[in-house]
C-alpha cells in the first residue's frame, strides 16, 4: 500500500509479512470467484422488501450470475452456493404485487432473454428498464417454497430440465408444479444492524464518508465482504470496535483516493518470485500492479491472498477490479492475517490498544514511517480523525508511527 495522493510505482503491500422430475443438463458453466459459505441465511415464508440468497428447492444450489459478470446479457445460473456478491439480490416492489430482482454486485436486474414470450427462454441480467420481462410475482407453493413468475407471460422461473450440474441455465416455462420451478429465499444482511462493520457502519455514514467514491466499491460489497471474518469489528468494546472500522477505512480511503480508484494509476509489473508462496510465478501477460481497496500488489501477494480466499488470483489478477466483494475481501484478509513491513497485523493494532500508527506501519511503513514520508502519514491520520468522529469516538493514543 503506498501514496494514492501522488499515485505512486512504490510496493504495495509490504514484503515482509506478505506469506504468513426431469433428465438431461447443460454443461457446467465459469466458476464464480470466491468460495465459502451465505452468512447466517433466515430463510421467509413471504417476499419483502430486502437482500436475498435465492435457493432452487430441488437442488439447494443458489441463483448465481456467472463469473461474477457486471455485463448487460450475462448468464444466469445455478452454482453451488459460496456468499458472493453474484448470489445475492435485492428484491423490492414495482407495482400491484411485482417485484424487480437486482443482482447486488452488478446492479443489473434478472430479465427473460430479448422480451420473449417462448417457452425456454433463457434468464439472463440486464440494466433495469422497468420491463414487464424484468418483473416477477411470488407465489407460495408451501411452506418456504415460491415460485417467481414473470410479468409478461406468467411463465414461471424454470431451473433447465432440473438438473443438479454446476452452470446450469435458468428459463421461463409454463408452471408445471415441479420442484425444478420451485425456490427458497434466504434474507441476508444489508448492513446497518446485527453485529461487525453492519453493527457500526450504516449505509448512511459510509455514503457521507465517501460522497465521491466509484460505484463499484458498494456498502452491499463491503459489509458483505466483512461477514466472513468473524473477528473482525466484534472484537473488544463499542468504542474498540468502531476505532477498527475507521482506521479500516481511512487506510482504504488513503490507498483509493477517498474509494476513487480500483486500480493503481502508474501500473509496474511488481513480479517478483525470490519470495512468496511455493509455485507463485507470474503468469504470462499479467501484472500484478495494485487492485482494490487496500491497493493489494506483487505476485507473491496476489498468490497468498488467492491462496487464503479460495480466490484465482495468481491467473486472473484483474479480478480484484472486476468483483468488489472478492476486491474487499483481500483488504480484509491483509488487515487481519499480515503484519507487512510492521510487527502485527493491522487488526490486532486496533484491539490491543497499539494505536492507529501501528496500521500504518503494517501497511506501507517501510516507505512512510520513521520520518520517510509525514505528508502521506498524515493524509492516513486525517482521514481516520474524521472518521472516528462520524463514528463518534475518540481516536486513541499512538496516532503516528
Amino acid at each position: 500500500m503506498a501514496n494514492t495522493l501522488g499515485f505512486r510505482c512504490l510496493s504495495l503491500l509490504g514484503i515482509v509479512g506478505a506469506l504468513s422430475g426431469c433428465s438431461g443438463a447443460e454443461p457446467s458453466g465459469e466458476s464464480p470467484e470466491a468460495t465459502g459459505q451465505v452468512e447466517s441465511p433466515a430463510i421467509v415464508s413471504s417476499i419483502t422488501e430486502g437482500d436475498y440468497v435465492i435457493r432452487s428447492a430441488m437442488t439447494n444450489k443458489c441463483v448465481d450470475v456467472a463469473s461474477s459478470s457486471t455485463a448487460d446479457g450475462a448468464k444466469v445460473q445455478e452454482w453451488d452456493c459460496n456468499g458472493t456478491n453474484a448470489q445475492k439480490f435485492h428484491i423490492s416492489p414495482t407495482s400491484d404485487g411485482y417485484f424487480k430482482i437486482i443482482n447486488v454486485n452488478s446492479g443489473k436486474g434478472l430479465d427473460i432473454q430479448g422480451v420473449s414470450t417462448a417457452q425456454n427462454a433463457l434468464v439472463h441480467q440486464w440494466s433495469y428498464v422497468g420491463g414487464a420481462n424484468q418483473q416477477f410475482r411470488f407465489v407460495n407453493r408451501g411452506g418456504t417454497q415460491f415460485s417467481m413468475q414473470l410479468r409478461h407471460t406468467d411463465m414461471a422461473v424454470d431451473l433447465y430440465w432440473g438438473s443438479a450440474e454446476n452452470g446450469t441455465s435458468l428459463v421461463q416455462y409454463p408452471y408445471t408444479g415441479g420442484a425444478n420451478q420451485h425456490w427458497t429465499f434466504d434474507r441476508v444482511s444489508g448492513g446497518g444492524g446485527g453485529t461487525g462493520f453492519g453493527a457500526i457502519l450504516t449505509r448512511e455514514t459510509f455514503n457521507a464518508m465517501f460522497p465521491n467514491r466509484t460505484a463499484f466499491y458498494s456498502y452491499d460489497a463491503l459489509i458483505a465482504a466483512a461477514a466472513g471474518f468473524p473477528g473482525l469489528a466484534t472484537t473488544g468494546d463499542t468504542d474498540t470496535r468502531k476505532r477498527e472500522v475507521a482506521a479500516f477505512l481511512a487506510n482504504v480511503s488513503h490507498e483509493t483516493g477517498g474509494l476513487v480508484y480500483v486500480e493503481e494509476i502508474n501500473r509496474g509489473e511488481y513480479c517478483d518470485t525470490s519470495w512468496g508462496p511455493p509455485g507463485c510465478f507470474c503468469a504470462a501477460g499479467k501484472r500484478y500492479y495494485g487492485r482494490g481497496p487496500i491497493q493489494l500488489s506483487w505476485n507473491g501477494n496476489y498468490c497468498a491472498a488467492g491462496n487464503a480466499l479460495g480466490l484465482p488470483l495468481q491467473a486472473n489478477p484483474d479480478l480484484l477490479a472486476q468483483d468488489a466483494n472478492a476486491a474487499w475481501r483481500t483488504g480484509f484478509w491483509f488487515w487481519t492475517t499480515q503484519t507487512g513491513a510492521g510487527s502485527m497485523t493491522a487488526h490486532n493494532a486496533m484491539v490491543n490498544g497499539a494505536g492507529f500508527g501501528e496500521t500504518i506501519r503494517t501497511i506501507n511503513g517501510s516507505v512512510e514511517c520513521y520520518g520517510r514520508n509525514p505528508g502521506q502519514v498524515q493524509s492516513r491520520i486525517d482521514a481516520y480523525l474524521r472518521f472516528t468522529g462520524m463514528l463518534g469516538v475518540s481516536p486513541g493514543n499512538n496516532l503516528g508511527c
